[in-house]
């Protein structure tokens, strides 16, 4: 095991899927020579060449459209939206095309793409570069929807959404880049579709994922030391999503608690409530509770930013209220 830092994970994924796959390539905006205004990609080019690591005008529209053009005649294109706000510009490619052609063909055609982006709020990038938009995706079916929270988790499911064939939204989150964890020097691969219990316990559960997942054990920590015992369930893949894990252990503690950054009205945590009411509702002692971002747009101000996402205090706050 070595560590390394999130943005670190994403470029061996990379690199070790273009180096088994020669028809895997990826382009976005400043990628190449720059690296990528995250890093991810830095040497790269340097490797394989301008022909598989391109450089895009700031187009999205455009390179997104050519990425699934790509995917449909076999190569595996990773598309770089430098933030998930701008996504929001290649909707019709992604939802009306990518996730829909393999059905409208009668399985004729895949699209084996893949498009990285980054989310959520940090550093006071405003309300037009700091959404959390994953709802949007998670909503359309032939779309599936990653959100890792560790380097681990982000090298494995990154390799796995480049080698699945159909179109996957893979979002890291702005704050999670600079964070380190330990990965096996040996390749590995998680596959799609399953949870991980990143803390077991036995009084509540709490379904989380991404950046807010860091902060569930931050809160489970401060928990355990009044002898509380929570388990963080980390969902990594919201599409497909991991029933299975989710309502066993909630049939275990017979409480859950759904967390996000993304706003509550409309978020995925509404709809995994209403799995949880609709699935195990003889197991659960009370009702599920939801901490969730601000239904506002995201502020400039650091400080008034920081009261707009869920805080460790308010995960707290959220079991003690549920117990």
């Amino acid at each position: 095991m070595t560590d390394i830092m999130y943005r670190e994970a994403l470029r061996r994924a990379l690199d070790e899927e273009m180096q088994r796959d020669p028809l895997v390539f990826i382009m976005g905006e400043t990628i190449a020579e720059r690296g990528g205004s995250y890093k991810v990609t830095e040497g790269l080019v340097k490797k394989y060449g301008p022909r598989r690591v391109v450089d895009t005008p700031i187009a999205e529209a455009s390179f997104t459209g050519m990425a699934v053009g790509a995917a449909l005649v076999g190569c595996r294109p990773v598309v770089e939206i430098l933030f998930i706000d701008f996504a929001m510009l290649v909707m019709d490619q992604i939802v009306n095309q990518a996730a829909k052609y393999e059905f409208i063909s009668g399985g004729q055609g895949k699209v084996p793409m893949v498009l990285r982006t980054q989310g959520g709020a940090g550093n006071g990038l405003a309300a037009q570069h700091s959404q959390s938009l994953e709802a949007l995706f998670y909503h359309i079916p032939g779309l599936k929807v990653v959100m890792p929270a560790t380097p681990h988790d982000a090298c494995g499911l990154l390799k796995a959404a480049i080698r699945d064939d159909d179109p996957v939204i893979f979002i890291e989150h702005k704050l999670l880049y600079m964070t380190q964890g330990p990965i096996p020097d040996d390749e590995y691969v998680i596959p799609l579709g399953k949870a991980d219990i990143k803390k077991p316990g036995r009084d509540a559960t709490i379904i989380t994922y991404s950046y807010m997942t860091l902060k569930c054990l931050e809160a489970a920590a401060a928990l355990e030391s009044e002898g509380i015992s929570v388990e963080v369930v980390d969902l990594r893949t919201l599409t497909p999503l991991d029933k299975e894990t989710i309502l066993a252990s909630v049939r275990r503690t017979g409480r859950a608690m759904v967390v996000h950054e993304a706003c509550k009205r409309g978020g995925v945590g509404g709809d995994i409530a209403a799995m949880l009411m609709e699935e195990a509702y003889d197991d659960l002692d009370g009702p599920v509770v939801r901490v969730a971002g601000k239904n506002t747009p995201v502020p400039y101000n650091v400080r008034i930013e920081q009261a707009c996402v869920p805080s460790v205090e308010d995960i707290v706050e959220g079991v003690l209220r549920m117990l």
